[in-house]
């Protein structure tokens, strides 16, 4: 069931050209499992109190694609400080108070963890932050939102309200600013980069971009300071073409054909390396994705399928036997992702690391008892018990000991 209220015709100071209210009923099973004891007791606190709550932003597009939210966050016309007087008469604890001086308290209820933002309209905003003021006018607070697709609220009798036409490009699976591309990003600049990342989550087609939102990234882009995206080569290949590349820490010159052909050895893989795809110092990368990249660069050449062995896998496999860090087989699996090597990944993938079977105190058993000698007969050993294929045991390799 659907619905669209009309409202009057204008433009904002925020650029935004609004004319209707789209609504209509969501009742699916992905929406109904929300409904915890604990959000049945926020909503009802809300209610007594004569406050609205809806859900609101990322929450509200996953709902509406057929999918439950790993995350729900809430909107209301409650002022921080009303929410807070409301908890504390109700015996409701508040936890983590950070996000207070941005409209957010987080109550906790049956042992979960609700965050409630206030609704808010920025008043003025400096390119990354934003002074806000708080409203109760539901529009207001969508306006300053990014995505049309995140502009959305849900109530929590199942009725959506879409001030611009958010259901409408989900559903197309179009990718638009609300109202003014070159507004909103000028607003906060890393909205280019959550365009490339929803445009590779959600459009069917590399190409599918407006003209006035290229236009606006291109004029803006110096206001940029990371990369992401799921139809990754046509979207680098774009961020090159608009000359944003050296303000977001990738190299103005990078070599886009040589990401292309990795792209498409690994798509089928989900690699991670998209997430190292740019190794510049700007860029804060976790301990992990900096290891993994390290990893790529130093072993993609040297570390390949041998040519002259019928087993392509035993490099690899010998590679992990060696190293001692418990990660590497996840590494070596990231790196065939690199190369394409699909067959390889699926047999690397179902084999388990074996043990050598020796230490230096079966050697010492046997009469080895000089440090030096251990350590010379255990490497000799590791190397044929590898040439093996790891099938050696104990006593078949102890009789090759040197004494």
């Amino acid at each position: 069931m659907w619905s669209r209220l009309l409202g009057p015709r204008g433009i904002g100071r925020t650029g935004v050209c609004w004319r209707s209210l789209f609504t209509m009923q969501l009742k699916t099973s992905e929406f109904q499992s929300l409904f915890t004891e604990g959000l049945n007791g926020l909503t009802e606190l809300f209610a007594k109190n004569q406050y609205e709550l809806r859900i609101a932003g990322g929450a509200v597009r996953d709902l509406l694609s057929g999918r439950r939210p790993e995350d729900v966050d809430f909107a209301t016309t409650a002022t921080p400080e009303e929410m807070k007087v409301m908890f504390q008469n109700a015996g409701i604890r508040m936890i983590n108070n950070k996000g207070e001086k941005h409209g957010t308290i987080t109550a906790r209820l049956n042992n979960e963890n609700f965050e409630v933002t206030t609704l808010r309209l920025d008043v003025q905003t400096d390119g990354r932050h934003a002074e806000v003021e708080f409203t109760t006018d539901w529009q207001k607070d969508a306006e300053r939102r990014d995505l049309t697709i995140n502009s959305m609220f849900l109530g929590l009798d199942g009725t959506l309200y879409d001030f611009f036409q958010g259901y409408e490009d989900l559903q197309n699976r179009k990718v638009r600013f609300v109202g003014s591309a070159a507004r909103r990003i000028q607003e906060d600049y890393l909205r280019i980069l959550r365009y490339f990342r929803f445009y590779g989550k959600v459009a069917l087609e590399p190409g599918d971009h407006e003209p006035e939102t290229l236009s606006a990234i291109r004029e803006n882009g110096r206001g940029l300071k990371i990369l992401v995206g799921n139809h990754a080569a046509h979207l680098l290949e774009l961020i090159y073409e608009l000359e944003l590349a050296q303000y977001i820490g990738l190299p103005p010159d990078g070599d886009v054909d040589e990401l292309k052909r990795v792209w498409q050895n690994a798509r089928a893989h989900s690699p991670q390396t998209h997430d190292v795809e740019k190794m510049d110092v700007r860029l804060k990368l976790s301990r992990e994705e900096k290891s993994g990249a390290q990893f790529l660069v130093r072993h993609r050449r040297q570390l390949r399928r041998s040519g002259g062995d019928s087993d392509g896998l035993k490099p690899f496999t010998d590679f992990i036997v060696d190293n001692r860090e418990l990660d590497t087989q996840s590494k070596v699996c990231e790196l065939l992702k690199y190369q394409g090597e699909a067959e390889l990944l699926s047999q690397l993938r179902g084999w388990s690391v074996p043990r050598f079977p020796v230490s230096g105190h079966d050697l010492r058993r046997v009469g080895v008892t000089s440090g030096k000698d251990i350590g010379a007969n255990l490497q000799k050993l590791r190397e044929i018990w590898k040439k093996s294929r790891y099938q050696m045991d104990k006593d078949e390799l102890l009789s090759h000991v040197t004494p």
